[in-house]
């Protein structure tokens, strides 16, 4: 199915039975986020909301809730796409293959842009930002949020449609001190090519261009989250997987998507910044409020029958969480041919993706020697953190698939046992402090800035993980109550966090006493230090965010018999990291029980969501 429009794609969901229509009137501020978190949590369809108070403009959320819906919306192309950027990444790929791979080149060439003359659909009518569904998805959002922007930018010094960089960067359209309708907020993280393109304006003294396209062909949303290989223009990509070619305009210096449904137009001056956020982000808490670029808005362009999409985003899964999905999917091998004796990576979805890597490697250095210990996994570890937009990961635990050849980063309790079983902590950590986390990470008490920790294990286990709580566990100052949280994990529930100083001696007093006491935790290598152990227990997910979205690893983590050795850290005991909230800590998502329960009431009888929520 060839899309020429969101409506299209929006009708054609319809017509399959995967979209919902909400033809009551909703609030853009915190009841249409409500709706859209609850319909995906239930696995729901799309949502097409026909009538957005203080607006003309219908929007249009989940349409990548599910991987299967965005396998529908792909349908035609998905496979030769999947070849196409599997050839970018490793051409020699051809000549294992050469005729499931002979029709890749002519794609890639008719994906190519086209550059438009005349009117196009876009430039049907202009409106003002404030014309625009104002969603305000938190409680404490700083205003209201375009969630799916394709931002647009171009380098100032090779100009031109080849050598733009398409980004879904996060657009605050109102709050804080923005100039209605005339300012917005353009919030981009480290390691964007955005800021390679504003860098280089800089220099020259001029205004960076920017476009924000907001809907068109899902083709085009989806070409602006994905990481593709060096030399493979986002444009192309969106118009191999739409079937169409990418289509814009140039317009007073700035470029149209001739087939988006939004266009909003504007510049970034040198060194204009104004507060943007605070904003719910993807790892679980907010992202607070910091300086970020102004855009100075020239121009607000719509189609006729413009649909406004948008997603929530929040504590995983949700809707980017199929995107992800989708993205491993289509790139499958890739990353491997990139680094040698890589097998798998697993940026873990369930940590908020950035903070926690899971990956697979070969350990084929001494392979004439009968002790184990790691010497390549730590080659290929430096790789990963150098590498693109996991080099913003925090924790990376890696194994060695000769330990175990039918072992997979995807299948995550059993990596994590895996490890746990294997881990020498005096031999097997090693750290990077003083180095730059994601932007969205407020585990450290400085943007942009952290530290970070490799933990590799090779080997036989050495232990077999503990499945009840020990026994004569003693009298632990401050441990107010424990639980076993997972095979060879103690959560030990502490007072609140106040201070470092504090919390170091607090910690160093409990693994005192452990390391004195006949207790025998060689089965429980790790023990965290938490705010509530039952949550932490709870679920292997809720585990998995508390422990590696709080921690910093050269500030939170400790050990029993601790030592430094010719500036290498470990610890002969059980490791002890410190998850509890922090006061630099961003504070965690919550929803608005009023709002929920005018939610509840379109999942009554009678009610559009009925059967649905």
């Amino acid at each position: 199915m060839i899309y020429k429009s969101l409506e299209q794609c929006v009708n054609d969901l319809e017509k399959n039975g995967h979209l919902v229509r909400v033809k009551e009137e909703v609030d853009p501020h915190l009841q249409m986020a409500s709706i859209h978190l609850r319909v995906h949590e239930a696995g729901g369809p799309a949502i097409l909301f026909e009538n957005v108070k203080g607006s003309k403009f219908p929007a249009v959320s989940n349409l990548f809730g599910s991987l299967d819906r965005s396998r529908f919306i792909f349908r035609s192309t998905l496979d030769l796409v999947k070849k196409m950027v599997q050839l970018k990444g490793d051409p020699m790929i051809v000549l294992k293959s050469p005729l499931a791979h002979a029709s890749v080149p002519f794609v890639a060439f008719k994906a190519l842009p086209k550059k438009l003359k005349g009117r196009t659909p876009v430039e049907y009518a202009n409106c003002e930002i404030s014309d625009l569904p104002q969603i305000h998805h938190w409680p404490m959002d700083g205003g209201a949020y375009v969630t799916l922007p394709i931002v647009y930018t171009e380098d100032a010094d090779k100009p031109g449609a080849m050598n733009s960089n398409l980004g879904m960067y996060r657009i605050q359209l109102s709050g804080n001190d923005y100039i209605p309708n005339k300012e917005i907020g353009l919030h981009y993280q480290i390691h964007r090519g955005i800021g390679v393109h504003q860098t280089k304006a800089n220099a020259l003294g001029k205004p960076l261009h920017v476009s924000i396209f907001v809907g068109g062909p899902p083709s085009h949303t989806f070409a602006a989250v994905m990481p593709l290989p060096e030399g493979l223009s986002e444009l192309t990509f969106a118009g191999a997987l739409g079937r169409r070619r990418f289509r814009y305009k140039n317009v007073n210096g700035h470029v149209l998507s001739a087939d988006a449904d939004f266009v909003i137009t504007g510049k970034v001056y040198p060194g204009e910044n104004k507060p943007e956020g605070p904003f719910g982000d993807h790892l679980g808490y907010y992202s607070l409020k910091h300086d970020f670029p102004l855009m100075k808005v020239d121009q607000v362009y719509h189609r006729k029958n413009a649909i406004w999409p948008f997603t929530v985003v929040g504590r995983p899964p949700q809707e980017d969480t199929s995107f992800g999905n989708l993205i491993h999917e289509i790139t499958g091998d890739i990353i491997p041919t990139e680094i040698p004796g890589l097998h798998e990576v697993n940026a873990v979805d369930e940590a908020g993706v950035h903070p926690l890597l899971f990956a697979l490697g070969s350990e084929r250095y001494t392979p004439y020697y009968e002790l184990k210990q790691p010497a390549e996994l730590l080659t290929i570890a430096n790789h990963i953190l150098g590498f693109g937009q996991m080099s913003l990961a925090k924790f990376l635990w890696i194994a060695a698939k000769e330990d175990n050849t039918s072992l997979s980063v995807n299948r995550k309790e059993e990596f994590f046992s895996h490890m746990l079983e294997r881990v020498n902590w005096e031999r097997d950590l090693h750290f990077q402090t003083k180095t730059t986390i994601d932007t969205l990470d407020y585990s450290s008490e400085d943007l942009n800035a952290g530290s970070k920790v490799v933990i590799a294990a090779v080997g036989k286990p050495i232990r077999s993980l503990g499945k009840e709580m020990p026994p004569n566990i003693p009298n632990l100052p401050k441990v107010n109550a424990i639980s076993l949280a997972f095979p060879g994990v103690l959560a030990f529930r502490m007072p609140a966090f106040s201070n470092y100083e504090k919390a170091q001696s607090e910690i160093q007093a409990v693994s005192g006493i452990l390391s004195a006491s006949d207790l025998n935790l060689n089965d429980y290598p790790l023990i965290l230090i938490c705010d509530d152990d039952q949550f932490v227990a709870k679920s292997f997910a809720n585990l998995i965010w508390s422990t590696f979205t709080r921690a910093n690893p050269s500030h939170d983590i400790y050990g029993v018999d601790e030592f430094v050795e010719f500036k290498h850290w470990g610890c002969k005991g059980p490791l002890i990291i410190d998850i509890r909230m922090k006061p630099h800590n961003a504070p965690y998502l919550e929803l608005d029980p009023e709002v929920e329960k005018s939610v509840d009431e379109l999942g009554a009888k009678g009610g559009s969501l009925h059967g649905i929520i």
